[in-house]
């Protein structure tokens, strides 16, 4: 029996990479195939984050991530609301607890007005407590657009649609070598290999490392960065009625720690953010050595550690020292106490790192012979996937003359 070839074979099966096969699935009548290490979908940076739908608050107008995180935010409510995926448009509160922070307040709260946030609104410290009853803090702003969902179910949504639709979903298939042909791709993972004609790396984690076997240069690293979550204890979750995120530090691609209703109606607190010395490690001792050479032979990450070496070991003081931790909290709620908090889980982000050192904040997709690659598609890459997934789309009819 010949053995099939598909259209299009797109390496990874989290959100990114099932909203592209959906949105390609809704455009073409060609195969598509997803391939996926884990046995299940959403397995790593989609299934362990905090659930958040982004408002489009924090990012540069004009860039890949405002734009996407915009139409994405829509896509998302609507795809929920087609498909009685349990969400909740609650609004969060960013809360400025200093008056050095008031700048960079006034600075989200332009970038939202450009970005087209409706319902924006700046705070006094006297109306704070009308939103959050126990957050102390000097000013703030409300977003009424931010919600959150269980990504993890909204991404076996779209696997179910996929099949639904003809094409196939293969789970515990880890891609390892690509070979092209004259007229095909010759894909093999750990379990068989594939013939394709084109492809999409949806690797997350490994992105990096898959385009390089694909003969692609990608220009940068991905280096790992956990982040470590607490959980409230049920008697406590009065504390936070919704979401509460300190101002960020506009220097770094991360948001603080801060405190997330759940979809399920648990409360979170977090994260930190510390190096990862394996790029698919939960835990503070999981350990990689090819991981951790990988990274710390990279000339980016000594450009990067020498000069934040300082922030770095702070967040590794606060991931070990649980007191520390909890007084980052108490910016934000006084009231909050160590035996509070129980210990919960962690995500792991895929953060895109060039050889000089410059963090990567915005979206990058490459595009190479019969290929496209998703370099970097950090937060909010879940709450835009269905708009990531719609570029992807569009730019693969375009480029490999599907139809």
């Amino acid at each position: 029996m010949p053995q099939k070839t598909y259209d299009v074979l797109i390496v990874g099966a989290g959100i990114v990479g099932m909203a592209t096969a959906l949105k390609l699935a809704q455009r073409i009548k060609d195969r598509i195939a997803v391939i996926e290490a884990e046995n299940h979908v959403a397995a790593h940076q989609t299934g362990n984050n905090s659930g958040v739908i982004h408002s489009g608050l924090y990012y540069r107008p004009g860039s890949l991530k405002a734009k996407n995180c915009v139409t994405g935010r829509q896509a998302m409510y609507a795809f929920c609301e087609r498909y009685d995926i349990p969400h909740d448009r609650c609004g969060k509160l960013v809360v400025a607890t200093r008056e050095d922070e008031l700048p960079n307040m006034t600075d989200l709260f332009e970038r939202g007005k450009a970005n087209g946030l409706k319902g924006l609104r700046w705070l006094k410290a006297e109306e704070l407590k009308e939103h959050e009853p126990h957050v102390t803090g000097i000013a703030g702003l409300l977003v009424p657009e931010t919600g959150i969902v269980d990504y993890t179910q909204v991404t076996q949504k779209m696997a179910e649609l996929v099949q639904e639709a003809g094409h196939e979903v293969f789970l515990g298939h880890r891609f390892k070598s690509l070979r092209k042909h004259a007229d095909s791709l010759e894909i093999v993972s750990d379990r068989q290999t594939f013939q394709a004609k084109h492809l999409v790396n949806c690797g997350g984690l490994q992105s990096d490392r898959i385009a390089r076997k694909c003969g692609v240069d990608p220009g940068l690293k991905i280096v790992p960065f956990r982040g470590e979550y607490y959980k409230i204890k049920p008697e406590k979750r009065y504390l936070v009625k919704n979401l509460i995120y300190p101002v960020p530090d506009p220097k770094f691609p991360f948001l603080g720690v801060h405190f997330t209703r759940m979809i399920d109606g648990g409360r979170e607190a977090g994260p930190n953010a510390v190096l990862s010395f394996k790029r698919e490690g939960y835990t503070k001792f999981s350990f990689s050595l090819k991981d951790t050479l990988e990274t710390f032979t990279y000339p980016g990450f000594l450009h990067l550690a020498g000069k934040y070496l300082k922030t770095g070991l702070a967040e590794y003081y606060r991931s070990f020292f649980k007191p520390a931790f909890v007084k980052a909290l108490q910016r934000l709620i006084p009231e909050i106490q160590s035996e509070d908090l129980m210990p919960g889980g962690a995500g792991v982000r895929a953060q895109a790192l060039e050889k000089d050192g410059f963090l990567v904040d915005d979206f990058r997709i490459v595009e190479a012979e019969r290929m496209i690659h998703v370099l970097n598609a950090p937060s909010p890459a879940a709450t835009a996937s269905l708009s990531i997934g719609e570029t992807i789309a569009n730019m693969a009819v375009k480029n490999f003359g599907l139809e």
